[in-house]
């Protein structure tokens, strides 16, 4: 067994992990959720990712590591007006539709023809205000923040994917030197198992649940299995989106976001560095799933510090590390100058907030988007 594997599957679950939880709590406290339901949240994510990883890799004999939906999270953080129960809904609903897709072929067909620009710019408007909210966060706190975006951008120099947690760290450490932490716990929290019941609300389906299926195939599951691909491997695409479907929806009463392959942290593990034969970089699977199980176990801990951090840091956190995806988002959405103007249209609707018969932005956004290529194609013919 070589180091590489080991060190390439751990840093891959930390950088998955701590780059990204502060984000699935602002999801969390954007629905109402309490610590308790926040700290249930995340221990169903790890089990998830230890369980669809070790079994998945372990069976096919290929690096398939999954991850949550870092978009999905953006998306749910950035929803006004809904609750925890509508919101298990709609995460119950994206992991059937996650199920159907890897058993009816012609709906895998035709969410692979949505077209990628209108797609990623229903993303970037997600992600765009995430990154703004970074710098009226400077604006409001400046002595807190503005230190922590220089410490970001010499960090990237180094390690693009270090710098999160480079910055998640220092800010903690910089938050407690300021006294600007609040009251903590008197022991160590244990995680704990929250049920939600859930409640199938239409316009939270809609809203909610489309855009969250159709950005969790378009920006992880589609992407992932493209890195596989350029890795020299054939993944098992019908196998890969029924598991992960139905992790989704054994979850989703925890409330648990979606489960889906992963794409940047799994880049980490696909590659030579991690070992020079592809037929044994599997390896990284069972030691990123362990790694999964030990952060499950911490994850109660760590949910609580974050909820006791100034708000303004949290959204610092999540806004740097959108940063990366927004560019990704962006750079493919405008990439395709046939269809710029109803891309840029989607991402303005969709960065908008505007909230229609009690649908959020992304489906609007998703639909202008739609209805502009449309009318652009009858112009043509």
């Amino acid at each position: 067994m070589r180091s590489s594997v080991v060190i390439s599957a751990v840093v891959a679950a930390l950088v998955g992990f701590g780059g990204t939880l502060a984000l699935i709590v602002a999801a969390s406290q954007a629905l109402g959720a309490s610590p308790a339901q926040t700290s249930s949240a995340v221990l169903g994510l790890c089990l998830s990712m230890a369980a669809t990883t070790a079994y998945l890799s372990m069976r096919y004999r290929q690096p398939i590591i999954t991850a949550w939906s870092t978009p999905g999270a953006a998306l749910i953080a950035a929803s006004h007006g809904v609750s925890i129960e509508p919101a298990v809904g709609a995460f119950l609903m994206v992991g059937a539709l996650i199920m159907i897709t890897a058993l009816v072929r012609p709906l895998g067909m035709l969410v692979q023809r949505l077209p990628v620009a209108i797609a990623a710019a229903m993303l970037a408007g997600v992600l765009f205000r995430f990154a703004t909210a970074v710098f009226t966060s400077a604006g409001a706190d400046p002595t807190l923040v503005l230190p922590l975006v220089v410490l970001f951008l010499l960090a990237r120099r180094a390690s693009p994917f270090g710098a999160v947690l480079v910055v998640l760290g220092v800010g903690i450490a910089y938050a407690f030197a300021l006294g600007r932490v609040g009251p903590l716990p008197s022991g160590i929290p244990l995680p704990e198992v929250t049920l939600i019941a859930p409640v199938f609300d239409p316009q939270v389906l809609i809203g909610v649940g489309l855009p969250l299926y159709l950005v969790t195939m378009a920006s992880q599951n589609l992407p992932g299995l493209a890195v596989l691909q350029a890795a020299g491997y054939t993944p098992p695409t019908n196998p890969i989106l029924g598991v992960t479907g139905l992790a989704s929806i054994l979850t989703a009463p925890l409330g648990s976001l979606t489960s889906n392959l992963a794409a940047i942290t799994a880049s980490l593990c696909t590659g030579p560095d991690t070992h020079p034969d592809p037929s044994k970089r599997w390896m990284a699977g069972p030691f990123y799933a362990a790694s999964y199980v030990v952060l499950a176990i911490g994850g109660a801990s760590l949910v609580s510090l974050i909820g006791a951090l100034p708000t303004s840091l949290v959204a610092t956190f999540a806004g740097l590390a959108l940063l990366g995806p927004l560019v990704n988002a962006l750079g493919t959405a405008l990439h395709d100058t046939a269809r710029r103007f109803p891309a840029v249209l989607t991402l303005a609707v969709t960065a908008s907030g505007v909230s229609l018969f009690g649908i959020g932005s992304a489906f609007w956004g998703l639909a202008a988007g739609l209805a502009a290529l449309a009318v652009e194609r009858i112009g043509r013919r």
